[in-house]
């Protein structure tokens, strides 16, 4: 078996901080989240995160006006230069601080990144073949704080920046004789927002305080004139400070011009030099959280300006009027940011405090795109049996239904009111059972998205674990404090049965998928098989060597899987309940150390163990994970570790680094055991329940790095784990696997061509899947004539039908050639159903990846059929409608009344 997944996606978290950008063409959204960026194609309804991660969490995304190429930079100052067209990173670099915010000139040339109290300005990478992709052409000093915002002028000669000391300056991009640089006041908050008008050096600027100042300049943009010389300006030294920020700069290596800026304005000698008036100052609404605004974006061509506050409201005006389009709340939470596509109908918002992405069309009022993730942390994910949706649930206490071709959450369930500890689907795909510490357990019908049945026990018990057998009629959950196991029927929502007999809280249950026996692993270092068939008796009862954690059948019901506390995976044969294997696991979780752990890594490694187990659709290999960054794929019949999966690289997490920072180091311990109160630094801040504002008792803490449960897809060509990250989807990358078959000398594409000249369909097919190139088999398949297929299928040797079957199913998927394809399938399970259901057992994963491209292509058509109908019998009614209305004209009319109307319209 090849393990050669890759990292596809990322679902359950669609924004967590950072800016908002929207592609070139407007219907794509570009989100960081966490240290990935995510691409969410509004169009199409879909998603995509890129193929790269950060070590910090991303801050600020940097887009060029052309839309291909991308500056992600996280929160230590290291910057990614990504292509958006290869998905690939060109370039490596640090700014070696944090970065506020970066801006691209729109003529592509120039960008310009802002950290602490200095603006930079860089020459774009792509525009000159230069071998260091960040050559530094200017350093603008002006503001006393740290900056917080850029806009350039259409014609990229000037930009503006924004500070925290309630300054803006307005600089130069070139040496203009009469704008050197310019300041500017008027606020008494922080800068959120600064913005150019078209073709202008007018100016907006906004504040936190939600105050809007209207700039108007004397001179336009022709008017800005060139200097002579070249030679840089000697400006006085202001003290001791300018020394340091000079030895800093030798220090990084940085070259480049130098401009500094003073309050005052420069004095020309004989042109007449820029002059800003204050035209005008706007007030938002300042009663409540109004006044605290926290986002703010410009669409020039509209004179659209659009603000976001704390309170999760936000303001459209047209501008420099200031008159109010209108004013909405669209979330409880603080705006973090916002942005205007290029054709300013939609508005994109990020809620970093409940992860919200929202993209608003102003002019209908409605949205076009509303995703929200768990914005706590995931416990457990679910596949459908056609591995089309992934269910999770969360410590939010929501149930989320995620589609796994699109990437997007279209149902959540809210029902439930404390931490979701397990989700699973039924056999049908259309029912997902959900148990939570709440005392409840409920079941969700999605056809109706409805909580149709909620399951309750005789005394309130914290439900930690669930199962449901293959019938779906039985549904089982275990509970951590009474140590007892419920069982309900699904049909009629009763309670059958307690059972009763583990010593210890149940942590894990298991249906057999092709018996009535259910497995159940308890702190009590046992696992109980219960009979269902047989009064719901102990069948079997499997000594552990430490505490149960996880359980789990094979899919043919063979063998069973435990993980203990000691960090082992022991195999079992339930039949004779003996043990048949055994890995020791715990070195390859490899954990990391905690800043406040007072012990070494590899001391706090002997205690940890796998929390999750689940093996692949074939039986042959077993997934494991954690309380570590690191997921393993074990062979079970050779009971050894085949790869490690790192899920992530985000320093922002805690437990990532093997060795603690020696300069956090004191002679008494970490820094990290000081508290130093929220507020400051990274992290989750959590307030007491019910208090909005001036919350002195809010903790604040890093969020853990673990894997909380994992699960392959039935279709065996992804497998999904729960994160502290998010839901991370990997997949089979088959463009980068070359897998021969049977390979000889003769097997060549000149000669599986010459065999398609012959009209030979049959030996074309064998050579084309000996040598196994995608392009080339599908080449071949396409050729074969649509009545010959029969023939085809019927002369094909048997070694070659699941291949074939197993190919057709992965074109179907995105081929429009349908009808073609299924006439493959149809003749391929028809002529060869008996020899396949022999085989039932391997081949399941590649007939359920045929069911889910038929199914995906069933949903799709129906929709457009019912669409096609409903529309048809709208224009038949309407034509209808018409013909009764000319009727009732034509009797009203008397004859010669007619005529003359009759030939008026023949002269016209």
């Amino acid at each position: 078996m090849k393990f050669a997944y890759r990292f596809s996606n990322l679902l359950g978290a669609v924004y967590r901080q950072g800016n908002l950008s929207f592609s070139k063409d407007g219907n794509a959204v570009i989100s960081p989240v966490g240290n990935r960026v995510s691409i969410f194609d509004l169009k199409n309804n879909t998603s995509e995160t890129l193929p790269l991660s950060t070590t910090k969490n991303i801050t600020c995304v940097g887009l060029s006006p052309d839309g291909n190429l991308a500056i992600v930079v996280d929160e230590d100052g290291a910057a990614l230069l990504v292509s958006l067209i290869t998905r690939a990173v060109l370039h490596h670099f640090h700014f070696h601080k944090p970065v506020n915010s970066i801006r691209f000139s729109p003529d592509g040339r120039k960008f310009v990144v802002t950290k602490e109290n200095v603006a930079l300005m860089y020459h774009a990478p792509g525009k000159k073949r230069e071998f260091n992709a960040f050559v530094l052409d200017k350093s603008y000093y002006g503001p006393y704080d740290e900056t917080t915002c850029i806009d350039w002028t259409d014609d990229s000669k000037c930009f503006v920046v924004g500070s925290k000391d309630m300054s803006t300056w307005v600089f130069g991009a070139e040496r203009w004789a009469n704008l050197i640089y310019y300041s500017l006041g008027g606020h008494k908050d922080v800068i959120v927002g600064c913005f150019f008008e078209k073709d202008s050096l007018d100016l907006y600027t906004v504040s936190q305080d939600g105050t809007l100042c209207v700039w108007e300049s004397d001179t336009e943009l022709d008017g800005l004139v060139l200097t002579k010389t070249r030679e840089k300006p000697k400006t006085p030294r202001q003290g001791d400070e300018e020394e340091e920020e000079d030895e800093e700069e030798k220090m990084e290596g940085e070259e480049g011009e130098v401009i500094r800026g003073k309050v005052e304005a420069p004095k020309g000698e004989k042109t007449k030099n820029v002059r800003y008036k204050q035209k005008s100052k706007h007030f938002f609404n300042k009663e409540g959280d109004f006044n605290n605004l926290t986002a703010a974006a410009y669409h020039k061509p509209t004179h659209i300006l659009v603000t976001g506050f704390a309170s999760g409201i936000f303001h459209l005006h047209e501008l420099p009027e200031f008159n109010l389009i209108h004013s909405l709340s669209i979330s409880d939470q603080r705006i973090t940011s916002a942005s205007i596509n290029s054709s300013g109908d939609w508005i994109g918002f990020g809620c970093s405090g409940m992860g919200q992405l929202l993209v608003w069309e102003w002019q209908s009022e409605s949205y076009v795109f509303k995703q929200q993730g768990h914005f706590n942390n995931m416990a457990s994910l679910a596949y459908s049996p056609d591995g089309q949706y992934i269910a999770t649930g969360g410590d939010d206490g929501k149930v989320k239904v995620w589609n796994t071709n699109s990437g997007l959450c279209f149902v959540t369930f809210t029902e439930h009111t404390s931490s979701v500890s397990n989700v699973t689907f039924t056999s049908s795909g259309f029912v997902i059972v959900s148990a939570s510490l709440d005392g409840t357990v409920r079941a969700f019908d999605l056809h109706r998205y409805r909580n149709f049945r909620t399951f309750t026990s005789p005394r309130p018990a914290q439900f930690s674990c669930l199962a449901v057998d293959v019938s779906g009629e039985l549904v089982s959950a275990g509970a951590q404090d009474s140590f007892e196991i419920f069982l309900w029927s699904m049909q009629t929502g009763r309670l059958l049965e307690v059972l009763g007999g583990h010593e210890g809280p149940v942590s894990c249950l298991c249906f057999s998928p092709v018996q009535s026996i259910l497995a159940s692993a308890s702190w009590d270092r046992t696992v109980r098989l219960w009979d269902m068939l047989d009064s719901w008796q102990v069948k079997e009862t499997l000594p552990l060597s430490s505490d149960g954690l996880s359980v789990t059948y094979r899919p043919d019901g063979q063998e069973l899987a435990v993980a203990t506390l000691n960090g082992e995976i022991s195999f079992w044969n339930p039949q004779t309940a003996t043990q048949t294997g055994s890995v020791a696991g715990r070195h390859d979780l490899e954990t990391g150390r905690k800043e406040t752990d007072k012990i070494t890594a590899k001391q706090s490694a002997k205690g940890k163990s796998f929390t999750s187990l689940c093996y692949s659709a074939d039986g042959e290999s077993m997934l494991a994970g954690g309380q570590s960054k690191f997921v393993c794929i074990y062979n079970v019949k050779e009971q050894m570790l085949m790869k490690k999966f790192e899920i992530s690289c985000n320093l922002s997490f805690d437990a990532m680094e093997e060795f603690l920072d020696r300069r956090k180091m004191t002679e008494f311990g970490s820094l990290a055991l000081v508290d130093e109160g929220a507020g400051d630094g990274d992290g989750v801040n959590i307030s007491l329940p019910g208090v909005r504002r001036g919350d002195m008792s809010s903790r604040h803490f890093k969020p853990e790095i673990r894997v909380t449960s994992l699960r392959f897809s039935p279709t065996g060509r992804s497998w999904s784990a729960t994160t502290t990250e998010g839901l991370l989807v990997y997949s089979l990358d088959s463009t980068l696997v070359f897998d021969p078959y049977d390979l000889d000398l003769d097997v060549t594409p000149a000669s599986i061509r010459k065999q398609l000249r012959l009209k030979d369909w049959t030996s074309a097919i064998v050579l084309a899947f000996r040598l196994n190139e995608k392009a080339l088999k599908q080449e071949v398949l396409e050729t074969v004539p649509h009545e010959e297929i029969p023939v085809v299928c019927a002369s094909l040797p048997d070694i070659y039908v699941e291949k074939l079957l197993g190919f057709v199913a992965a074109c179907l998927e995105k081929s429009g050639h349908l009808q073609f394809y299924m006439t493959w399938a149809q003749n391929l399970l028809m002529l060869h159903g008996q020899k396949l259901k022999n085989r039932s057992g391997a081949i399941l994963p590649t007939l359920q990846a045929l069911q889910k491209s038929i199914q995906r292509h069933f949903d799709s058509l129906s929709k457009l059929c019912d669409f096609n109908k409903y529309n048809i019998r709208y224009a038949v009614a309407l034509s209808k409608q018409r013909g009764i209305k000319r009727a009732e004209e034509a009797e009203s009319d008397p004859p010669l009344k007619r005529e003359k109307k009759y030939r008026r319209k023949n002269r016209n």
